[in-house]
């Protein structure tokens, strides 16, 4: 590149400001999504529809650097520094007040909530990237100035990566907002200074590198640009969701999606050509490998599916966004480049955020942004077989077309064959089907077909017509599933892969409690004697409804109250021809919708004597439910001898120390009941679970438990023992949690299939 040979002035000091101002930009987003916990709590859902305010805010900015380069750098930078000072007002960085949504308003509330509390802030900053790469382009010497984005990128994945890493565990939230906001001070001082260094830079016509007068680029061209940067802002919030939806719910995976995204970025606009060369050459065959799995909804929590599906994102990343730099345009239309670029990622986030939620039952926009992807990709043909064979064009295409057509016969071969797993002549057919599309990528429509072909043979059938079934329902929050098993007698929930609720469908036993809520379970044991430790008319609150199990533990005269967040699990739980817990038990209990939190702080002081909170969705932590203030809120909602009971069963995180650290400051009492389950699990309908009991009472403990165990006792026995504590473990507050210290890394890094 030009870059190597003609040094530009000052090149360390735009480096050096497009690195800070992207660094600030995804520091800045986890930690509102930290701060906005207390208000909404945490699901993949709200998290895209963060990411689509930022996407926004983005777009915003950069159209705002568009129009800013008309005029002169020296008016430019008056500009922009006093817009820096102005969004000042919004620091340091905290959450707007607002009334809190409305059930069914989320999707419109976050955005809204994000706006009013980093929206000027964001769109300031937002605009560093291209503003800063035309600055840079004033001087005659600077050479192109298109690789300051992959520093651009570089800064943003180092913001996003330290956060979790470093600066959660280490800062509570208002150290960590004060620290922004030095870091926006350094972002305003280095701005001023990359403006006086190209003080007497002229308007866009007269800018160095302007002197080459290419046209505008076509309306086709910029719609070119438009989809391909729309197809990997999607494919990254989908393959976000598909794999907290129907792979693994592992803990921090929000990360890791975005990362890649970034660094493909940084990859393909930077001077690694060959790299981007040898991914773009790999990329069809890795959409055949791991795109062909994208229809399949019973996949099971595999780590190697996890990893597979991140590595397809990023090379279809890398290769989208190495083909968007090789379309890019002179230095006079970067700010225009990058503008569609923007509203491409906007339109991508759009689909995959707002839209797609409320038009599918199934995450079926991670196929249909996969098979874009196929639309788009530069096909390099991996095997020219019609070349080696000296084919005519005519020729090549009618072989290419049988070809398809051997292929739509194995995928009906793997759709009639298909139990859930590729073996046998399955995956015979399967590997077919893959050779044929390597055969055909020189023809897109051929290659496209194909691999749709492979997605429905690979349990693709099954998931759409699972969709004309009415089993299945989308929310906000996630994907249920209602299905029968005749053999076992059972109907169960599933949250994606996640077992949400389980009923035996034979009328002598469809009342009986199961999964985690067996008689032998914490709650279990507390609720079946509630009458013993509350009197008749005991008060009862409930937090997560999920199938309504726990309804059968009511007895007549007890004052229930159940508390959940989404509308559409109360419809699955209080539809009989699903699940009739709640209609046989408990069908004129009172069901509040909202966020726990918020609704039980409008319930009455001293109300419930005991209450259950078992709000963990799959195995995401909603850390808004465990800080000091959120006790502090059950504590006011609970009698004074009442017993505040916490469901803690998890695969990756051991919460343990969070709840043991917590009694300890409130010096209240506290034990757990480890539940192992039945000795074997293809038998029973039960499983094992860990509930953790408070009380401010000693005497109330000591009501429920008999007498606190050893920790050693005989888990069969329903013994309740002491939790586990840690030294030096720092209590959990709305200011302060980091999950990384209770992370459990042996299973995150092990197999998790369900």
């Amino acid at each position: 590149m030009t870059l190597s040979h003609s040094p530009s002035p000052r090149r360390w000091l735009f480096v050096l400001t497009i690195l800070v101002g992207s660094f600030l930009l995804f520091q800045v987003q986890p930690m509102v999504a930290r701060m906005v916990l207390p208000k909404l709590g945490g699901a993949p859902a709200v998290w895209n529809s963060a990411m689509l305010v930022y996407q926004a805010l983005l777009l915003g900015g950069y159209a705002y650097a568009h129009w800013l380069g008309r005029f002169a750098v020296r008016r430019q930078a008056i500009i922009h520094v006093a817009l820096f000072l102005v969004a000042a007002l919004w620091l340091p960085i905290g959450i707007a007040q607002i009334a809190p949504p409305g059930p069914g308003q989320e999707a419109l509330w976050v955005p809204l909530l994000l706006l009013a509390s980093i929206g000027p802030v964001f769109f300031v900053v937002s605009a560093q990237a291209p503003l800063m790469q035309r600055w840079f382009a004033a001087d005659a010497r600077a050479g192109d100035p298109y690789y300051l984005y992959a520093a651009s990128n570089l800064g943003s994945f180092a913001g996003l990566i330290s956060y979790p890493a470093l600066v959660e565990p280490a800062l509570p939230l208002a150290a960590q907002s004060w620290g922004w906001t030095a870091g926006y001070a350094l972002l305003v001082i280095l701005v001023a200074a990359t403006a006086a260094a190209r003080w007497h830079g002229r308007a866009e016509a007269h800018e160095a590198g302007a002197a080459t007068t290419e046209p505008r680029p076509t309306m086709r061209r910029q719609l070119h640009w438009l989809l391909i940067a729309a197809v990997p802002s999607g494919l990254m919030l989908s393959t976000t969701t598909h794999l907290t939806t129907d792979i693994v719910a592992m803990p921090l995976l929000w990360v890791l999606p975005l990362g890649l995204y970034l660094l493909s970025f940084v990859i393909a606009f930077s001077t690694m050509d060959r790299l981007t060369e040898i991914i773009t050459f790999i990329a069809p065959a890795v959409l055949l490998a791991v795109g062909g799995l994208a229809l399949l909804s019973s996949g099971g929590g595999s780590m190697m599916v996890a990893l597979a599906s991140l590595a397809m994102l990023f090379v279809v990343a890398t290769a989208l966004h190495g083909y968007l730099y090789h379309l890019r345009p002179a230095t006079q239309h970067l700010t225009l480049f990058y503008l569609v670029m923007s509203a491409g990622g906007v339109l991508g986030g759009l689909f995959a955020a707002l839209f797609a939620p409320l038009l599918f039952d199934w995450v079926y926009e991670h196929p249909l942004l996969i098979l874009a992807a196929a639309a788009l990709l530069p096909l390099p043909a991996l095997l020219p077989w019609n070349q080696w064979l000296r084919l005519s064009v005519p020729r090549a295409r009618i072989a290419a077309a049988v070809l398809v057509a051997i292929a739509a016969v194995a995928s009906w071969q793997m759709v009639r064959g298909w139990g859930g797993v590729l073996e046998g002549s399955t995956a015979a057919w399967g590997i077919a089907l893959f050779v044929i599309g390597l055969l055909v990528i020189g023809w897109r429509w051929a290659f496209v077909t194909v691999l749709a072909l492979l997605m429905i043979g690979v349990g693709g059938w099954d998931t759409v017509q699972e969709s004309f079934t009415g089993a299945r329902v989308r929310s906000y929050f996630g994907v249920y599933t209602v299905t029968d098993y005749p053999a076992q007698g059972q109907r169960r929930l599933a949250h994606g892969t996640t077992l949400h609720g389980l009923q035996r469908t034979d009328p002598a036993h469809r009342r009986e409690p199961t999964t985690y809520y067996g008689p032998k379970s914490g709650v279990g044991l507390t609720l079946g004697k509630a009458d013993a430790l509350a009197g008749p008319r005991a008060s009862i609150g409930i937090v997560g409804l999920g199938a309504g199990t726990l309804a059968c533990y009511r007895r007549p005269g007890q004052q229930w109250t159940i508390f959940e967040i989404d509308p559409v699990m109360v419809d699955i739980a209080r539809d009989p021809a699903k699940f009739t817990f709640l209609s046989d038990c408990a069908g004129d209990t009172p069901i509040v919708i909202g966020d726990a939190r918020l609704k039980i702080a409008e319930q009455p002081a001293a109300r419930f004597d005991i209450l259950v909170i078992d709000a963990f969705s799959s195995d995401a932590i909603p850390l808004h439910l465990l800080t000091s203030e959120a006790i502090g809120i059950y504590k006011r909602a609970l009698k004074p001898d009442g017993i505040l009971l916490i469901h803690i069963s998890n695969r990756f995180f051991g919460l343990e120390p969070v709840l043991a650290e917590e009694a300890r400051a409130r010096v209240w009492t506290a034990a757990i009941r480890l539940d192992p389950g039945p000795a074997d699990d293809d038998l029973s309908d039960l499983t094992g679970s860990n509930w953790v009991a408070l009380t401010a009472t000693p005497q109330r403990m000591q009501q429920l438990t008999g007498g606190i165990r050893p920790r050693g006792a005989a888990a069969s026995d329903g013994a309740w023992v002491p939790l586990n504590a840690r030294a030096g473990f720092e209590r959990w507050t709305d200011d302060y949690a980091s999950t990384l210290p209770v992370l459990l890394w042996n299973n995150v890094i092990g197999n998790h299939d369900e």
